[in-house]
């Protein structure tokens, strides 16, 4: 099982040189590594597999709605609202404007999302290519650092929040901090260097010919009230988060369907038509991962990586930094699976720091190289950048706000529970 398990996730990490891609892999990996499992004990590996499935399905369903819902709100120019507001022109200004928006886009919708709609107002407000190829990059870490420490802004945080390994107001308190200066701190270095202006004849008026869709702010606030409503829903219910993703896109459905009744030219802007946009293929990829993962966790194969891991990695951040630093060559969602798998919630419970910092290193790890993350990969594809192009401009700046990130955490962390020992030692002081 793990030399398939090799084999597949080294047919993923090569898809380009392969040609291959790398949902097909992952599905072909999961059905192999399950039937492997089986043989022998058939009936225990169906019990494991219905397990393994129910906890998959959670995660499936709620990637879905929330991709349905953003393609809505796309499909109706909402977010118009938010790029429109970019006026300045100034390189360093413009810096901190786009990085500042994508960071707090991205803490609500994905990373992936808010980087094709960042990148995409870019190429109308940038005409210079080398300019806008560099506040690309810097929209790539922003978008990493905003989906680090809320529930929903990123894939893996996601799929922590959903297992219970976080919970959603510690997550935002305890990682807001240091995703900020992990942007923050690139920010201010890329301020110091040069940034690359935009040439004077290649200027144009900001405006855009795109105008929004009819009721386009109300959809768009409907569904940024979806998406925030999820955790509450969760909170409230104790229901799974998935449920409250569904109910917010069956919201929307009863809305655009409304307001759009009886006209047969804003067909592109109702629900079924964004069901056909949203990258299916994407979150089969999610689906073939998560299941190759279960079946090695249901082999004891990750319990014995994380025997050794400890028995040589005896510290926790150290670990979790690694995690971090890997993600940055190896996708983050089988190995935050694999983690989520490897450690057990009786040792580290839900909030526990090797949880929060596996949510923050993965989310910004990506970060370090343009091929780290999801981000990443679209921004290469939207403007032809290439590898070492963002390994010589970019990965150092990103490299340094990660670290001060990590610092920054433990620092807290520390901070935290020094407080908490002087506050506990004084009354017993006082009674002496």
């Amino acid at each position: 099982m793990s030399l398939v398990f090799f084999l597949g996730y080294a047919g993923i990490i090569f898809e380009e040189f392969l040609a291959f891609n790398k949902s097909g892999v992952a599905l072909l990996m999961a059905v192999t590594l399950w039937t492997i499992r089986s043989l022998g004990a058939p009936d225990v590996a169906v019990e494991q597999l219905s397990t393994s499935s129910e906890e998959v399905s959670e995660i499936v369903f709620f990637l879905l709605g929330a991709m349905t819902i953003v393609e809505i709100v796309d499909a109706h120019q909402g977010f118009k609202l938010v790029t429109d507001s970019i006026t300045t022109r100034n390189p360093r200004l413009l810096l901190w404007v786009v990085g500042g928006i994508t960071f707090f886009l991205s803490s609500v919708l994905d990373n992936l999302t808010s980087t094709i709609v960042m990148v995409s107002l870019l190429r109308k407000l940038v005409p210079d290519p080398e300019q806008r190829k560099f506040l690309g990059a810097v929209v790539v870490i922003a978008a990493n650092s905003g989906g680090a420490w809320t529930p929903i802004g990123d894939v893996t945080t996601t799929m922590l929040w959903i297992n219970g390994q976080i919970s959603t107001l510690k997550t935002m308190q305890d990682l807001f901090l240091p995703s900020f200066i992990s942007l923050a701190v690139p920010l201010a270095l890329m301020s110091i260097g040069s940034i690359p202006e935009e040439r004077a004849t290649e200027r144009r008026p900001l405006l855009t010919s795109e105008q929004m869709a009819p009721r386009g702010k109300l959809v768009f606030g409907v569904a940024i009230g979806a998406l925030l409503f999820v955790p509450v829903f969760k909170s409230l219910t104790g229901l799974p988060p998935y449920l409250g993703m569904l109910f917010g896109l069956g919201v929307l459905w009863i809305l655009t369907d409304a307001i759009h009744f009886g006209d047969s030219r804003r067909q592109k802007l109702k629900v079924p038509q964004a069901l056909s946009r949203i990258d299916t293929q994407g979150v089969l990829f999610f689906l073939g991962i998560l299941l190759s993962v279960g079946s090695l966790q249901s082999a004891g194969i990750l319990q014995e990586l994380a025997a050794y891991l400890d028995a040589h990695i005896p510290s926790i951040e150290l670990i979790a930094t690694a995690i971090g630093l890997a993600s940055a060559v190896i996708d983050n969602v089988p190995l935050v699976a694999a983690t989520m798998g490897m450690y057990s919630m009786s040792t580290f419970p839900t909030d526990s720091e090797l949880w929060q910092l596996i949510a923050y290193c993965a989310g910004t790890g990506g970060s370090l190289l343009i091929i780290g993350s999801a981000a990443g990969v679209a921004f290469m594809g939207m403007e032809k950048a290439n590898f070492f192009w963002y390994f010589k401009k970019v990965s150092a700046f990103a490299l340094a706000g990660y670290a001060a990130g990590v610092i920054t955490y433990l620092a807290a962390n520390r901070a935290q529970d020094f407080l908490l020992h002087s506050s506990l030692e004084i009354p017993s002081l006082g009674g002496s």
